[in-house]
Formats: C-alpha cells, structure tokens, sequence
C-alpha cells in the first residue's frame, strides 16, 4: 500500500517530469524568466495537460499506437484553442511574450507518450491522482525557475522593484535558464538520493530488528 501510494505522490518528488526526467525542459529554460510567465505556463500546461490526458483516456486501447498519438495530439491541438482564449483574457500579453512554446505545450510530452506508456494503464482514478502529481512537480519548478531568475535577472518580484544591488543579467537569457536548470536538476538529485538512502537504512534496520 505505501508503495502503491508513493508511486503516485512521485510526480512531485521521487519522478519529476522535468528535473528527473527532463521533460518539458524547452518552455522552462526559455520563458521561465519571470513570474508572470511562469504563472501563464503553468495555467497554460496545467489546463491542457489535464484535460487532454483525461479525455483521451476514452480513446480505444485496441487501435494501433501510431493511431492513437495521432488522435491525442488532436485532441490536445483542440484542447489548445479554448485555453489560449482564456489566457489571452485572465493573462493580456501572455501567448505574445511566451511564443511558440505556448502552443507546443499542446503536444507536450506527458500527453503524447508517458500517457500512453504509463497513465493510461492504470485504473481511472489512481491514473487521474498520479497526473495531477505529474502537473504540480511542472508547476512548482516552473514557479521556483521563474521567481527566483526574476529576482536576481531584473531586481523585481512579478514586476515589482525589490531591493536587489547586483542583478545577475545573464539568468534572463536562455543560456542562464539552462544553467539554473542544471544546477536545480543537481540539487533535486542529491536530495533524492540522500532520502532513498535513509529509507533503505529504515528498512534495513526493520529487518534486522524483525528476525
């Protein structure tokens, strides 16, 4: 049971679709520089994603694999188009700064193959806890990304002026994305390691203690 419990908790931790994996990576690094755009990314990922994966779960298992991800790219490109109306009403300006990687998120990787490796084998409801998972470990390193190389690129916090004397220019460039990511993915993989570690010495210990 704790098992089968933690698998779907992974999304945020123990499997991160962007620090562990290294999906989803391009939207991050690029448009990941300020607050505002991380917080139209993850509305923008987090309404596709959820619905496209949830409705093409009803597509038939039977037909063949090139079928069905051409059908789900379909239906998440339709998905798409309400989604960008929205954004364009509760974030102005948003699909103009975020580009071509507003739309790309339409085909993202989590609705065109881990969902039909993984999610899509998994009993309904424990398919739909697992992908909201899935969601928010995007969602807190895209806020993460986008707070922290606003501060230290610009000096403001969601476009206000904060008392930063030496800003680091360079962390709003692509090249500065890539870097923090890096250094992000080295920290999420050490303190992963450091806490699979201290569960194998807890288990270890329990089966000594039990013989």
């Amino acid at each position: 049971m704790n098992k089968r419990r933690s698998s779907v908790f992974d999304g945020i931790l123990g499997d991160n679709i962007v620090l562990s994996s290294l999906m989803v990576i391009s939207p991050v690094i690029i448009c990941g520089d300020t607050f505002r755009n991380a917080a139209a990314l993850i509305y923008a990922f987090s309404a596709i994603t959820f619905l496209s994966v949830l409705i093409s779960s009803f597509v038939p298992k039977k037909l063949s694999y090139t079928v069905k991800v051409i059908m789900y790219a379909v239906i998440s490109s339709l998905v798409y188009i309400p989604v960008k109306w929205a954004a364009q009403e509760f974030f102005p300006g948003a699909v103009e700064r975020i580009g071509i990687y507003f739309p790309l998120l339409a085909v993202n990787s989590l609705i065109i193959f881990r969902s039909e490796a993984e999610l899509y084998k998994l009993p309904k409801g424990t398919m739909i806890l697992k992908l909201i998972f899935y969601i928010l470990g995007f969602d807190a390193v895209m806020l993460i990304t986008g707070f922290v190389r606003e501060l230290f690129a610009y000096g403001t916090i969601n476009g206000r002026i904060v008392d930063i004397t030496t800003p680091v220019s360079g962390l709003a460039q692509p090249f500065g994305g890539f870097i923090f990511l890096g250094l992000f993915c080295g920290l999420y993989r050490w303190i992963r390691s450091v806490v699979i570690s201290k569960k194998d010495e807890i288990r270890s210990d329990a089966d000594v203690s039990g013989k």
